[in-house]
């Protein structure tokens, strides 16, 4: 299957995971992927000479509806973060979380106040920061640019699984 920007998705990547063979994983990875390009997440550069270059995985949801039924496949690709070394790749570790309190008092005003409540599903929001250490990747397993085969991605934005 060949993806637009030079890009062709490798499907005989060990054949044994159902996710490769499977149209909704790879409709999914391609959803994801394309999400990752349009975010602009990295670029491709030459390997560097003594960097490290921290690999990465496709990690597979299903999501379900309030019925149990199948409202969508998910994949993600998720950095290999703890190969990533300690003032060279990182120097803080960031984790964006609401506390149950702030969240406790959110609705109780929403409720004292008569507000309607919705959820909100954002699709890759985490991968809005953008990064101010050098951090370079593999190419994500199955996809690689037939210009730059042996080119890594240097990221640009966080991407899930970073420290």
């Amino acid at each position: 299957m060949t993806l637009s920007d030079g890009v062709i998705l490798r499907c005989h990547l060990q054949e044994s995971q159902p996710q490769y063979s499977d149209k909704n994983w790879v409709s999914a990875m391609n959803n994801e992927y394309q999400a990752l390009l349009r975010n602009r997440t990295w670029h491709l550069v030459p390997r560097p000479k003594g960097k490290n270059i921290i690999g990465c995985k496709w990690v597979y949801k299903i999501k379900r509806k309030a019925d149990g039924t199948i409202d969508r496949y998910k994949a993600r690709l998720v950095a290999k973060g703890y190969k990533q070394q300690y003032g060279i790749d990182y120097e803080d570790t960031f984790s964006p979380v609401v506390k149950a309190a702030t969240i406790r008092l959110i609705l109780s005003i929403a409720v004292s106040r008569g507000w309607s409540l919705r959820q909100l599903d954002v699709q890759n929001a985490f991968l809005h920061g953008v990064l101010e250490e050098e951090v370079y990747m593999q190419q994500p397993p199955g996809y690689t640019d037939k210009v730059h085969p042996s080119y890594v991605c240097k990221l640009d934005k966080a991407l899930y699984g970073l420290k």
